[in-house]
């Protein structure tokens, strides 16, 4: 179960990323043409944040699975802050949540405003902090923090 959930978990990030990066250009150029906030710009929206809660609860299953974070809690006093442990017990699951926090929120405040500009910048800005979070929490290969491959 926990390979099973690593995988999904991995691959659903390129799909919450890419719906993101998708999310925060279609709210550049809605805000920059003065565009109305279409069907379609409020399908990805919603999309976006839904995608984005099934990669939340994907992760809670693998964070309540996962050896690193049992290790990390029953040895919490000895856990160095520059380890995997401590990166994977606390940093990512704080950072994640966080973002989840700004995506929900700027999902459910951009649905609320009259004016499409609100919409968009609405939109723009809390998703546009979502990323920055979250691609500061993923373990890159390229991290100083904890390493993992593009895909597991």
């Amino acid at each position: 179960m926990y390979s099973t959930l690593i995988y999904w978990h991995s691959i659903l990030r390129w799909i919450v990323l890419i719906a993101l990066v998708f999310a925060i250009g279609l709210s550049v150029i809605g805000y920059l043409k003065k565009a109305e906030f279409s069907k379609f710009d409020n399908a990805i929206r919603h999309w976006t944040a839904t995608i984005s809660h099934v990669q939340l609860m994907l992760g809670i299953l693998l964070f309540t699975q996962s050896p690193i974070v049992k290790y990390t809690f029953k040895n919490f006093k000895q856990i160095s802050f520059h380890s995997e442990a401590f990166f994977f017990g606390i940093i990512h699951i704080l950072f994640m949540l966080s973002a989840i926090v700004c995506i929900t929120i700027g999902s459910a405040k951009a649905k609320r405003k009259a004016l499409s500009k609100d919409q968009y910048n609405t939109m723009l800005i809390w998703f546009s902090i979502a990323l920055l979070i979250i691609l500061i929490a993923i373990p890159w290969p390229f991290s100083p923090f904890a390493q993992r491959p593009y895909f597991r």
